[in-house]
């Protein structure tokens, strides 16, 4: 589906991050995927404007969704878009640098919808804190 050259923009692009929970792609033992983040089935299209880097399990919890509950207001909310929003205006670290926190209903509708904050990854950023490689550093 996608080309190796394509991919390679995408990965470079995101500095080799997934870009919604910035899991780094060479600490983990999964590929990443290349994601629609508006889905195809949405009439989304497979152009640079349209795909993101995602880790496989940001790209499994955000499957097909573009919207998501607030957990604050219990409102349907747009999910995090990668191509048009920055990260750090929707989302900021906790102070022990584990956890991703919501700063605005998209963030916080992402961060619910995508398991932002699943195990794993908050093991994966323990880790990474250790050796100083977290948090990643942002553009």
């Amino acid at each position: 589906m996608f080309s190796d050259r394509l991919k390679l923009l995408i990965r470079h692009r995101a500095n080799g991050l997934c870009e919604y929970c910035l899991c780094p792609a060479e600490f983990t033992s999964a590929p990443f995927h290349c994601e629609h983040i508006q889905p195809i089935s949405e009439s989304g299209t497979t152009t640079l404007d349209n795909l993101a880097w995602a880790c496989p399990s940001c790209n499994q919890h955000k499957h097909t969704k573009t919207h998501a509950l607030d957990p604050q207001t219990d409102r349907q909310t747009p999910l995090f878009h990668p191509r048009i929003q920055r990260w750090n205006i929707h989302f900021q670290w906790s102070e022990d640098l584990l956890y991703i926190v919501g700063k605005t209903p998209i963030g916080r509708a992402t961060v619910e919808a995508l398991k932002l904050n699943r195990k794993e990854v908050i093991n994966l950023r323990q880790l990474l804190i250790g050796s100083g490689e977290h948090p990643p550093e942002l553009e």
